[in-house]
């Protein structure tokens, strides 16, 4: 084993002698995934020193109050902004990416136009669809600051994402799939649905992984349609308060930064937690 090893060192070192370009390349690989890796693990470290001394039990009261600052509001609006904003735009964004791949003609120009389209909506700033948000669902359909006003400004927010992700799983699994199942005589329903979506799966998770993160720590966009009552929703009409915005209103206001570090360890918990969750499913589906 350490012959192979030493082997493989010798032709490498060789090969960059060679080659010095390809030390350097390396070398510069290198010092990017280390320099990526420290700037997180820095992030980390700072969040968790700095919050963990102020986690204290009133902060997880059920009812928010000036003297608690509790974050329980924040943490149920939260669970209920992903979960219908998820169940509005993962159907959505599935169906069109299936119909973009599986149905629509490669050559065609409206498929081109709505790819280009989509593409486009990806890096449009959260600040935009807020501002839309507001407008749209706030203002003109007298939804108010709303659960429901977040959730559709979300979904629309996260769309792009989640058919873009989807194509591109749909699109990596191998034709000879697709026309085995043909040759036995499937139909492509079936073929769709029961062969080719399932392989695609672990893919299609990747992507809703991407958009709950987005979820979870947007708040420029919430400000403005979902509004800042630090309360737990009675209804999709009331407004609600998420995470991210519950620690932007604490360090705006100036008065309450320990809390804020708090709600930063928790939120990082809750992402982490849910990536967590959603990797350990897909890869065992991708088992199956």
């Amino acid at each position: 084993m350490k012959k192979n090893r030493k082997e493989t060192f010798r032709q490498n070192w060789n090969m960059y002698k060679r080659k010095p370009g390809s030390l350097i390349m390396l070398i510069l690989i290198l010092l990017s995934v280390a320099v990526t890796i420290g700037v997180l693990l820095l992030l980390i470290g700072y969040i968790l020193i700095n919050g963990i001394p102020n986690i204290k039990p009133e902060l997880f009261a059920w009812e928010f109050s000036t003297d608690n600052m509790s974050m329980m509001p924040a943490i149920v609006s939260t669970v209920y902004m992903t979960a219908l904003s998820l169940l509005m735009a993962v159907p959505i964004g599935i169906f069109s990416a299936i119909h973009l791949t599986e149905y629509a003609k490669k050559s065609s120009k409206l498929v081109k136009v709505i790819r280009t389209t989509t593409e486009t909506l990806s890096g449009i700033p959260s600040i935009v669809y807020g501002l839309f948000g507001y407008l749209m669902f706030v203002i003109t359909l007298g939804w108010s600051y709303s659960l429901i006003a977040g959730a559709v400004t979300l979904s629309i927010m996260i769309l792009p994402l989640i058919i873009r992700t989807t194509e591109e799983a749909l699109m990596s699994v191998p034709d000879s799939y697709r026309e085995g199942s043909f040759g036995l005589g499937a139909g492509k329903l079936y073929t769709v649905f029961r062969l080719i979506l399932p392989c695609a799966v672990p893919g299609i998770l990747a992507g809703v992984i991407l958009a709950i993160g987005r979820i979870v720590g947007e708040s420029a966009a919430l400000i403005f349609t979902a509004g800042t009552v630090a309360q737990v929703p009675g209804s999709i009409f009331d407004s609600a308060r998420t995470l991210s915005v519950h620690m932007y209103a604490l360090l705006s206001e100036g008065l309450y930064t320990e809390e804020a570090y708090a709600t930063a360890v928790v939120l990082l918990v809750l992402v982490i937690g849910i990536n967590a969750l959603s990797s350990f499913i897909a890869k065992k589906l991708a088992t199956r």
